[in-house]
């Protein structure tokens, strides 16, 4: 399978990627190249390109996830401007109906987020699932992570180790979420 090569004339269509985010010190000169109409702008180097944005996650036909410096621990806030860079081939396929996404969660800060299957870190243990079925896996995550109403008719012993079998389960398998709780009562 042969990836397709993103550049400043393709990226902008149907893509996911992960910006890091910069801090504007780091780049005093930099030259805005083109300016979008809703305001964003972008530079575009050799091996990559910068954005200075007050919108991220979708922007228009593409999701493009800020991931914040280390310094700033903050949500990214779409009020302000942040500057995120990404190399070329960081850029990868996006639409609406291909299976290109799967699910990662961080136990300890109880974070659900996806990522797309051509980031190198995937391993394919998970279940890859379109755009819409992966948001609605997200949304039973969230429920499972933030409330304790789902287990009301469940038999366990200790609750974090039973959240942790069905988010597995979940992310792992193409088994429903009622069909997961109907297996334990």
């Amino acid at each position: 399978m042969t990836l397709k090569k993103y550049n400043e004339t393709n990226f902008h269509k149907h893509t996911f990627c992960e910006f890091t985010e910069v801090d504007v010190a780091a780049i005093p000169n930099i030259e805005w190249h083109y300016k979008s109409k809703s305001g964003s702008g972008y530079c575009f180097t050799e091996e990559g390109v910068y954005r200075i944005s007050n919108h991220w996650g979708r922007a228009a036909n593409c999701r493009w996830r800020l991931i914040s410096n280390a310094s700033s621990n903050s949500k990214i806030n779409n009020s302000q401007n942040r500057i995120g860079y990404a190399k070329w081939t960081d850029f990868y396929p996006n639409n609406e109906t291909e299976n290109f996404f799967y699910i990662e969660v961080n136990f300890e800060t109880k974070e659900a987020t996806f990522q797309h299957k051509n980031n190198p870190n995937y391993v394919g243990k998970s279940v890859l699932r379109n755009a819409s079925e992966t948001a609605k896996i997200i949304r039973q995550i969230k429920e499972i992570l933030e409330s304790d109403a789902w287990a009301k008719y469940l038999d366990f012993d200790d609750l974090e180790e039973l959240r942790k079998t069905i988010i597995l389960k979940l992310i792992q398998t193409s088994i429903s979420f009622a069909e997961i709780k109907r297996s334990l009562v």
